[in-house]
């Protein structure tokens, strides 16, 4: 069992950067993908990016936020990033991490953990 929180939302301007985090409570870590995933009104749960088990750590991101969004984790504090640069005011939604065993899904069902979001508002 995984349990994830997720922190660092907050209303930016456009062009702002933001950095989520997600820190997880429980066994072997290491052990799990992480991916993110953001929710716009009225708008259906869209993947962002993800990151792999240590295994190789790679990372795959959505075409609209690469070269602005970077993921990154850092196992010893059970802990993966989101830095989110150069945003834009569809960038906006509710930002979900989540977490699957070992390999990167690009979608939701494949996830088995989530956390409780926390809101992104990028204002023009």
């Amino acid at each position: 069992q995984v349990q994830l929180v997720e922190s660092g939302g907050g209303l930016v301007q456009a062009g702002g950067s933001l950095r989520l985090s997600c820190a997880a409570s429980g066994p072997t870590f290491t052990s799990y993908a992480l991916g993110w995933f953001r929710q716009a009104p009225g708008k259906e749960r869209e993947f962002v990016a993800a990151i792999s088990s240590w295994a190789g750590y790679s990372t795959d991101y959505v075409d609209s936020v690469k070269g602005r969004f970077t993921i990154s984790r850092d196992n010893a504090k059970n802990t993966v990033y989101l830095q989110m640069n150069s945003l834009k005011p569809e960038d906006t939604a509710v930002y979900y991490c989540a977490a699957r065993l070992y390999t990167i899904r690009v979608t939701e069902r494949e996830y088995a953990y989530w956390g409780q979001g926390t809101q992104v508002t990028v204002s023009s």
